[in-house]
């Protein structure tokens, strides 16, 4: 089966979208991580949810675990002046990798090889423009997607 058969719909963000609204999408529609896109429409960034919230933490609290025994939810406000004002390109974690995208016509193997390879939980599936520039998104492959349509391939053997 092709990716462009097992593509699913996904939210996704901009670059140059707020970040509180990245954070109430991820939260919103409980999502495994958040796709970025750029002005291209071409994955900028996958980033695990787990890797989100490690944005929310101040480094001193990520220094000290004993800090955070004592920091409750009434400093959940600080937490969320961090992200006032700032796009999601900003607020990425610095070591963003670029997210896994294949073509339409990639095999379920391919789309299996590249998820394991980058441990990202999804894999974008791109269609370029005939110019190889300008990208439109046709969906995401899930791990969860790709896991199901593997079982029911293996019982159809």
């Amino acid at each position: 089966m092709s990716a462009r058969d097992l593509a699913e719909p996904y939210p996704h963000v901009t670059t140059d979208d707020a970040a509180v609204d990245a954070v109430r999408l991820l939260a919103g529609q409980n999502l495994p991580a958040l796709l970025v896109l750029d002005a291209d429409g071409i994955p900028y960034a996958a980033v695990p949810g787990s890797q989100l919230v490690r944005q929310l933490v101040p480094e001193y609290v990520m220094e000290d675990p004993l800090l955070a025994a004592v920091i409750d939810d009434r400093h959940a406000d600080a937490l969320a002046e961090a992200l006032a004002g700032k796009t999601v390109a900003e607020w990425l974690p610095r070591r963003t990798f670029k997210p896994p995208y294949v073509g339409p016509d990639a095999g379920t193997m391919q789309i299996a090889a590249t998820m394991a390879r980058t441990h990202v939980p999804l894999v974008a599936v791109i269609e370029r423009d005939s110019t190889g520039g300008q990208g439109r998104l046709l969906g995401v492959v899930s791990a969860a997607a790709l896991m199901r349509h593997l079982l029911e391939a293996g019982g159809r053997a």
